[in-house]
């Protein structure tokens, strides 16, 4: 494994959700419970919460461009992590900037549906999507119903069509693959597959049966690129990061938020209690 960076940066691009449970702030939320340094550059934002999106304002792509030179030009980003872009102009814009920086590396998550069903990705841009971010990409995480649409087939419906899918996949130009298998909730387990180029590796883990699931596919994208930062192998990264949002969701039913489909536990591992850091410190 390479030398842990003192202070690991991560870059989010990706949409704001009012609700806080997925997009930027379930991004900023896994980086730093994961150990990393989190920054970010907004794509949209939402009108939004745990029953849905009510609406979506997409920022110019010259002030997205202009958020991502102010990071690059100061920041040293070890790992970028880009989420919903809901545009054609949008989605070139941060690629070409992406070549200019060179970022050593990135994880895109294809956000193109909500957990409530809405549409975040607007049909036109899903060629745009895979003709210039995707070739760029260490790892891509699409969902079953995301994997189904950039290649243009059927949802898959069990474990071996998942495998079915592997080399067109590959096909799509990416380093990897994490195709993730959550919406098969008629299995027991909860099984990925990193679909690397001459290996695939399976990764599962016991299913956990909670309605809270909002912001999930944010928070493990997130979460590699964190583990990616601090310089992590890929294949360590991704399983870091599957087992830190399987405790996430393990943990998602001690929150109350909402009425609808409530965020995950981003901070299960415990929090800063006021009493303990005040105890040596005197004004």
């Amino acid at each position: 494994m390479t030398a842990i960076s003192k202070t690991p940066i991560t870059l989010t691009i990706a949409g704001s959700d009012s609700g806080g449970g997925a997009g930027i702030q379930a991004d900023i939320k896994a980086i730093s419970a994961t150990g990393g340094y989190a920054c970010s550059v907004i794509t949209a934002l939402t009108a939004q919460n745990t029953q849905g999106v009510s609406g979506i304002f997409s920022i110019s792509p010259e002030f997205v461009e202009q958020q991502l030179d102010a990071v690059f030009t100061d920041l040293d980003v070890k790992a970028v992590k880009i989420g919903m872009l809901s545009d054609t102009t949008i989605i070139r814009a941060v690629a070409n900037k992406l070549r200019q920086y060179q970022p050593p590396h990135l994880v895109v998550d294809p956000v193109m549906v909500a957990t409530s069903g809405d549409l975040l990705l607007q049909q036109d841009a899903i060629s745009t999507l895979k003709e210039e971010l995707i070739p760029l990409a260490d790892v891509i995480t699409p969902n079953l119903p995301e994997a189904a649409a950039l290649l243009s087939c059927e949802c898959p419906a069990a474990e071996s069509d998942m495998e079915a899918m592997i080399e067109a996949l590959r096909h799509l130009g990416a380093k990897s693959v994490l195709l993730k298998g959550g919406h098969l909730e008629q299995e027991e387990n909860s099984t990925d597959l990193l679909i690397v180029a001459d290996d695939v590796h399976r990764l599962s883990t016991k299913r956990i049966a909670t309605r809270n699931t909002h912001g999930t596919g944010c928070t493990l994208s997130a979460a590699i690129a964190s583990y990616l930062a601090q310089g992590y192998p890929l294949l360590d990264a991704v399983t870091h990061g599957k087992n830190y949002i399987s405790k996430a969701i393990l943990h998602a039913d001690e929150l109350e938020i909402g009425s609808g489909h409530g965020p995950v536990h981003h901070f299960f591992a415990g929090h800063f209690t006021p009493d303990a850091g005040l105890k040596n410190y005197s004004a």
